[in-house]
């Protein structure tokens, strides 16, 4: 690693910048997986087409290009049972369309092509990132909202019991 920072001067200017953009983009990474795991904590495991602890994988470089497209898919598939059974209306196939979009920016911009394609797939993927973040928060939140209200029926019904 020496070696190659004396032969090339530049390297050692922008090193510490790659390193400082790499701890931010896992960190972001890992609140992203947070995010899709403690949603996939509020639906009945009858529901679940991915465990939440396999949510972590979308914060592991490179394997994550792949394990976008099968959270995508899965993540809507779970919401989409949990919401049937719920007999709460949503759209169907909650957040997929905003999740291939992000997925197959964020696979196009690690793919080796021109510079400038490059980084307008990684625009994509940023603006999609947080589409897709802001309708998974959305959703994690009807749940919650569901579950407080359930919580509070079934409270109401025990108290009519005794």
């Amino acid at each position: 690693m020496e070696e190659l920072i004396q032969n090339n001067p530049d390297l050692e200017k922008i090193l510490p910048y790659l390193i400082i953009g790499a701890i931010i983009q896992l960190t972001l990474w890992l609140f992203f997986a947070n995010t899709v795991r403690s949603t996939l904590k509020l639906i009945q495991k009858e529901n679940l087409c991915i465990l939440p602890s396999q949510a972590w994988f979308l914060a592991v470089p490179f394997f994550n290009i792949y394990w976008n497209f099968e959270v995508v898919r899965r993540l809507a598939d779970s919401l989409n049972n949990e919401f049937f059974d719920r007999k709460i209306a949503v759209e169907e196939n909650p957040t997929r369309k905003q999740g291939y979009i992000f997925a197959v920016s964020f696979l196009v911009g690690n793919l080796p092509l021109p510079i400038f394609l490059r980084y307008l797939a990684s625009l994509v993927n940023f603006i999609y990132l947080i589409v897709y973040w802001v309708k998974i928060a959305e959703y994690k939140k009807l749940l919650k909202a569901h579950n407080r209200h359930t919580d509070t029926l079934s409270d109401s019904s025990t108290a009519k019991i005794n």
